[in-house]
């Protein structure tokens, strides 16, 4: 089963209105974003949410220190990274919480990059947040074993056809899902968890 994450969540009736829909896991973004949200923004995000879904904080070459800090303060059940962090700090980061690793794609994915130290992998068009899409054919070489969490422009309408040629660990979406940046559409939720449902 084809897990869901919504990314990018800014506003309390959105969180509520994704952990009644049954979405498995939510995206904070402290990094410069137009869905930046403050830590303690995102605590108050946290509490609108149920016990059984994962709060994922995306972060961008952020202290080591301070990634915790908003760990504990916002209840987050994972980290996404999505700058140039070395492995020795993901090794360090996943001592208290899981990690995935995002990569931006600009052809097939390296090999080399599924020996990253991360829980999962996340692959992401070349323009996070933009909805800009990447060749779903490049992920023909990704391995086997290797968790795998597909971004980048993904909406209702295409997410069947990605799902018709991968099967990942998870999708991602966020602009493809809105009705502005930051303001999750109801309807277009649901219609993207009916296609997963329906696909995956």
């Amino acid at each position: 089963m084809v897990r869901v994450k919504v990314c990018g969540v800014t506003r309390t009736e959105d969180a509520a209105m994704l952990d009644a829909l049954g979405v498995d896991a939510v995206g904070f973004v402290f990094a410069p974003s137009k869905r930046r949200v403050t830590p303690e923004r995102a605590a108050e995000l946290s509490r609108a949410l149920g016990p059984l879904v994962v709060r994922v904080g995306v972060f961008v070459d952020e202290d080591p220190g301070r990634i915790l800090e908003i760990v504990e303060e916002a209840r987050l059940g994972a980290v996404q990274l999505h700058g140039h962090e070395p492995p020795e700090q993901a090794r360090e980061l996943a001592r208290r919480v899981p990690v995935l690793k995002a990569f931006k794609l600009q052809g097939p994915p390296d090999p080399s990059l599924f020996s990253y130290p991360a829980d999962a992998y996340l692959l992401d068009g070349p323009r996070p947040g933009s909805g800009q899409a990447f060749d779903w054919g490049w992920l023909a070489g990704v391995p086997d074993d290797a968790r795998v969490v597909v971004a980048g422009g993904l909406a209702p309408e295409n997410v069947c056809r990605l799902l018709q040629r991968f099967t990942p660990y998870a999708v991602d979406a966020s602009s493809g899902i809105e009705s502005k940046p930051g303001v999750k559409d109801r309807q277009r939720v649901e219609a993207f968890l009916r296609a997963v449902e329906r696909c995956g």
